[in-house]
């Protein structure tokens, strides 16, 4: 196989992988109406079947990218894959609200080996002169993924049913899985030890902070199913970092973090994240709560808002090489946050929805101007040999601003509002997208602050040069 045709054939299978197990993200939003209604879940409910994806994901993403390296990335990608068709299939079948949460923490799991596995053989497989070009259509498909995730769970879930979301993965996993094998040229990174006690600080802290903030209006902030969990958490996260700094193999080297482009890039997507998801999750279900739309209907007005990176994530993804990544991100967020600050400020029972599609439409540039750069700009900011564990931390940081974006604006929704009427659902959704707003343009502040790159490091080919000397 030509070097030509095995790029073509690294960019096909890793881009459908990252688009199967990213669009799981957001396809389960359209269908949070339908799902609650028919396992008669609660509000505690839905937000724990998007974050026991999301929080499973986030956590186990550094490890999976370290058995990648340590193991083989296409024997890991080919595992990661398996498990992930195996997850879906679970949650297709799940005959309530607690099996469909383990389902689809099984598929976090499988995702978190996955993804990470997609960026880094797709960046041994292109030259470092096309890679700003690869990784921002690589971008592109993640965006898109995510962006188009309430329009396919609509049209699934009205055109079958909620479980048709999940059993679509199967025969795609199934497909995917022997070209694979055949395709992918195997390959590995430093042999590293699996920093086991890092994994279990990190995955008890993040669980015990998660589960107290999900929980703490509906069964009291201060109570000892609330606040013992958070504080535990929290000391358990300390005691992460802590270890995390004297590990003779860590799972996340906070060394990299010396790096200003790779740490504001990592705060710019934390808040990105956060305010996006966490709006997202309710927003989805504004036209469906209040509005009375189908799934299907619901999904396609949406469309002003999820159609934005088809037609701007690739010319962004080109001209970040460039331009470099620093005016792009920051523009996207800024663009981001006014959309969102948009939406808060119009939102009511009876908003007409042409009154919504400007604001869709500048969240959609906005998200579009994000995705595009972000990739390259953290691996620009890394050392080859830092590629994997740097793509990890970033995919993991941007995971966990989903899922606290979804445990907190959901109590703030929940404290202000719920879904015994359309105006008590707008009472809380405002407020909470007044939140997701203000942590975009957090984000933006953030990118700001990053470094103009030199034109070698935008396309990978030299690490950014207090990292160097950080190294």
């Amino acid at each position: 196989m030509s070097a030509r045709s095995q790029t073509a054939w690294t960019f096909a299978v890793t881009s459908a992988a990252l688009f199967m197990a990213s669009l799981d993200n957001l396809v389960v939003t359209t269908a949070l109406p339908s799902i609650r209604a028919h396992l008669h879940a609660s509000l505690e409910g839905l937000q724990w079947t998007v974050n026991a994806y999301t929080l499973t994901f986030a956590v186990l993403l550094l490890t999976g990218a370290t058995l990648g390296e340590r193991y083989g990335r296409r024997r890991l990608f080919v595992g990661g894959l398996g498990l992930f068709t195996v997850g879906s299939a679970a949650a297709a079948l799940a005959p309530g609200i607690g099996a469909l949460v383990a389902a689809r923490a099984v598929q976090g799991v499988g995702a978190a080996i996955l993804i990470p596995l997609t960026l880094t053989l797709l960046s041994a497989a292109v030259p470092p002169e096309r890679r700003g070009l690869a990784l921002g259509a690589w971008g592109a498909v993640g965006g898109l993924a995510i962006a188009i995730g309430p329009l396919v769970g609509g049209a699934v879930v009205e055109g079958a049913s909620w479980q048709w979301i999940f059993w679509l993965n199967v025969p795609i996993g199934v497909a995917l899985l022997p070209v694979a094998r055949a395709t992918l040229v195997e390959s590995r990174g430093p042999a590293t030890r699996l920093d086991l006690p890092g994994v279990a600080l990190a995955s008890l802290g993040l669980l015990g902070v998660v589960f107290g903030v999900i929980r703490g209006n509906d069964h009291g902030w201060t109570s000892g199913t609330v606040l013992p969990p958070m504080v535990a958490g929290a000391l358990l996260v300390a005691a992460f970092a802590a270890w995390e700094l004297r590990a003779p193999e860590p799972m996340l080297p906070l060394g990299l973090f010396r790096s200003r482009g790779f740490s504001m890039t990592n705060v710019a997507s934390l808040l990105m994240f956060f305010g996006m998801f966490g709006s997202i999750f309710l927003l989805a279900q504004f036209l469906q709560v209040v509005h009375h739309y189908s799934p299907l209907q619901a999904g396609l007005r949406t469309l002003p808002w999820t159609a934005m990176p088809v037609l701007i994530t690739p010319v962004a993804g080109a001209l970040s090489d460039r331009i470099g990544g620093r005016p792009l991100l920051a523009a996207g967020l800024a663009l981001q946050a006014i959309g969102l600050g948009w939406l808060a400020a119009i939102i009511s029972p009876t908003v007409a929805y042409a009154a919504l599609v400007p604001a869709f439409i500048v969240s959609g540039v906005g998200m579009s101007l994000f995705f595009a750069p972000v990739a390259n700009v953290v691996l620009g900011s890394v050392r080859r040999d830092q590629e994997g564990i740097a793509s990890g931390a970033n995919n993991a940081i941007r995971e966990l601003g989903g899922v606290f974006g979804i445990a907190v604006l959901g109590a703030v929704f929940s404290a202000r509002g719920g879904y015994a009427s359309g105006q008590a659902f707008v009472s809380g959704l405002a407020p909470a997208v007044w939140v997701g707003g203000a942590a975009v343009a957090a984000a933006a502040a953030a990118a700001l602050l990053l470094p103009r790159l030199r034109k070698g490091a935008a396309n990978g080919s030299e690490p950014e040069p207090e990292l160097a000397l950080a190294g």
